[in-house]
């Protein structure tokens, strides 16, 4: 275990530190955030101010805040984001969406989305939360192909 004065590195830093950065899955960086709260190493707290300014899904970057917080960080709370998460959304669902064939399912589409964009799909699912599917479905109904 790496330390730095009396403040220990987590012994499974690089382990945490892949799960804090994969971008298919926001329950498992959120889950990395809230672990990396008990470990009060400057490596640990840079690794939370990246995430708490850059996650894509805000319940990620607010977890990361409060785990600075924890830590006795002095750090603004983040802002939810403006916009479109991912650059490019409707350009991918206009694709994903003229690659299925004429009468496809709003399932058909989303079983493509969640293959071929995973990271699309698992921050816009983290960000809409309960909201994610009826969002999903309706925004499908509005991309316009020919």
């Amino acid at each position: 275990m790496e330390q730095e004065g009396n403040k220990a590195l987590p012994e499974q830093f690089e382990k945490l530190k892949a799960a804090a950065g994969r971008t298919s899955s926001w329950r498992e960086r959120l889950s990395t955030v809230e672990e990396l709260a008990n470990h009060p190493h400057p490596k640990v707290i840079g690794l939370l101010t990246y995430r708490m300014k850059n996650d894509v899904v805000y319940k990620v970057r607010e977890a990361a805040y409060f785990s600075l917080k924890k830590l006795g960080q002095e750090v603004t709370p983040p802002e939810p984001h403006k916009g479109d998460l991912i650059d490019g959304l409707m350009k991918t669902l206009v694709r994903i969406k003229k690659s299925l064939p004429e009468g496809h399912s709003y399932e058909d589409f989303k079983t493509k989305l969640k293959g071929m964009r995973i990271d699309l799909y698992d921050a816009y699912e983290g960000e809409k939360g309960e909201e994610f599917d009826s969002w999903l479905e309706a925004t499908w109904k509005e991309v316009r192909t020919r």
